[in-house]
């Protein structure tokens, strides 16, 4: 695997990564939506270090559904570079949300994708909003495209930071007019609305080194300059083309200029993450 020939800037975060395994230690839940290859903490470590990146969030992802521990394991050894984003159900209580708070969490992910289990529990969805609005975290929401319309209303209730991720899945193929990236662009005029310019690969129609997803992360980086974040999805579940991630990065320069890419990279996830 290369290394990328784009150099990060200092700080740089990924804020989009998952962690799987060890498998003895930490085995994928049952029933879990699809069995990924075990890619641990020191995989993670490997691939920043190939990238040049020094911080990063680990999310959690539906194969552990609400069982932190292989995400809050990989933060305990990175304290002040790792934060963590965690799936909860309705047995948390105060004692849990201390416990992931202590251990680096700061946002809880609910998931509206088909594949991967569908629409949550709205009534959990808003009272875990209430709640983690409080713990001055914020809301990861892992859409569909044809998702955002159908709860435009639910969203613009909310008043916490939310995130969106993957720029939506809008279809490359569908172009920037579509209404459902008109809705989240509309979305991200309100101050508590932010997104990550990740999963290239994902919204993708041509395939590598995945050019068609280039205007759609301009775009959200034109609207929301201070609310957009990056990432590159490693170990990237469930994707039609594997990517090399120094190709991911290597997109960089066509997203923003220099400034830009210091308030993706660097800046706006400092902020939100609180990293020092």
């Amino acid at each position: 695997m290369r290394r990328p020939s784009f150099t990060l800037p200092p700080g740089t975060c990924d804020t989009h990564v998952h962690v799987w395994g060890p498998f003895d230690r930490f085995p994928v839940a049952k029933g879990a939506p699809y069995t990924p290859p075990e890619r641990n903490k020191a995989d993670l470590l490997a691939l920043h270090a190939r990238l040049g990146v020094q911080r990063c969030v680990i999310v959690q992802t539906s194969v552990y559904k609400a069982d932190n521990r292989a995400m809050l394991d990989a933060i305990a050894d990175n304290p002040v570079t790792y934060r963590g984003v965690a799936l909860v159900d309705e047995s948390f209580g105060d004692a849990e949300y201390k416990a992931l708070h202590d251990g680096g969490v700061r946002g809880v992910r609910f998931g509206f994708v088909k594949h991967l289990g569908g629409i949550p529990d709205l009534d959990l969805v808003r009272r875990t909003a209430h709640r983690i609005g409080e713990m001055g975290w914020h809301l990861v929401l892992h859409l569909d495209a044809a998702n955002i319309p159908d709860f435009e209303v639910l969203f613009r209730a909310f008043r916490l930071p939310v995130v969106v991720d993957h720029m939506g899945r809008p279809p490359a193929q569908d172009g920037l007019e579509q209404a459902p990236f008109r809705i989240l662009l509309d979305l991200l005029k309100a101050p508590n609305w932010w997104v990550k310019v990740s999963g290239s690969e994902r919204i993708s129609a041509e395939g590598p080194p995945f050019h068609d997803a280039v205007p759609f992360a301009r775009k959200l980086i034109e609207v929301a300059p201070d609310r957009t974040l990056w990432g590159t999805d490693w170990p990237h579940p469930n994707v039609r083309w594997e990517p090399d991630e120094a190709d991911l990065v290597d997109m960089l320069p066509q997203f923003g200029d220099e400034a830009a890419l210091q308030r993706v990279l660097v800046d706006n996830p400092a902020r939100l993450y609180g990293f020092q």
